[in-house]
């Protein structure tokens, strides 16, 4: 059985009177693929972005490679060290090269020498079909090539957990297939992920974990057979039955 990476218990989030995060309970272990699903405002981006500490919840307890990283006195910036996370809108930096995007990270924070950086992310950038944009600013890509682009910078930090936040939203339907590629091979590498998704295909091919949403609360989990094929909640079959 694979170690246990994080651990999600009980966990709150609210804005105000509006409850967005209700009690999650949520265990990941190493090599997890974990595939968040639940309508627009169900709480799955909030939930990956409790995850990176960019939120601070109200209530319950996170533990992260062991430590709990829910403690208020956490070095944020560190555990932030470990996560790689990747936005639906890029956030690439604008004035910066591709490249320099890649290696701005491991070169501040985690201390690679230039070569060392430049090496890894040339290497990722090529894997990714991105070789020849090495040198190009974000402004001067295609959406599908920025993705790319935001996906091996998260991974040229060596990350223990990568997060995904709808990765293909922002997409046109023709570059959706290209990035989902991406992710899908580094699922079949061994990186343990936890994704925001539409792309229920996608979902059913490649989670281990598929966790359904609503309201801020997780109704059901369980393997992609059991969730897609045989949900136990209703309000899980009536969203499939809309999506599918």
């Amino acid at each position: 059985m694979s170690e246990v990476l994080m651990e999600v218990s009980a966990v709150r989030k609210s804005y105000g009177d509006k409850v967005v995060l209700r009690d999650i309970d949520l265990t990941v272990a190493q090599h997890d693929v974990i595939c968040l699903i639940g309508a627009s405002g169900s709480g799955k981006s909030t939930l990956l972005r409790c995850l990176n500490l960019l939120e601070d919840i109200d209530d319950g307890v996170i533990t992260f490679e062991g430590r709990e990283i829910s403690d208020p006195r956490v070095d944020k910036r560190a555990v932030r060290s470990r996560i790689g996370m990747v936005f639906q809108s890029y956030n690439l930096f604008p004035h910066l090269t591709v490249l320099d995007n890649c290696t701005l990270a491991p070169r501040r924070v985690h201390g690679v020498s230039k070569a060392e950086a430049e090496s890894r992310a040339r290497d990722l950038l090529g894997r990714f079909g991105l070789a020849d944009q090495v040198d190009k600013h974000p402004d001067r890509m295609s959406g599908g090539q920025q993705q790319r682009a935001a996906l091996v910078r998260a991974m040229c930090t060596s990350p223990t957990l990568l997060l995904l936040d709808e990765i293909t939203a922002a997409l046109d339907p023709e570059l959706v297939g290209e990035v989902l590629e991406i992710v899908r091979s580094e699922a079949e590498a061994g990186t343990t992920m936890i994704l925001a998704t539409h792309e229920m295909d996608f979902a059913r091919d490649v989670a281990t974990t598929v966790c359904f949403l609503d309201e801020g609360r997780i109704c059901e989990q369980g393997p992609p057979a059991e969730i897609f094929s045989a949900p136990r909640e209703e309000r899980t079959r009536q969203f499939l039955r809309r999506v599918l």
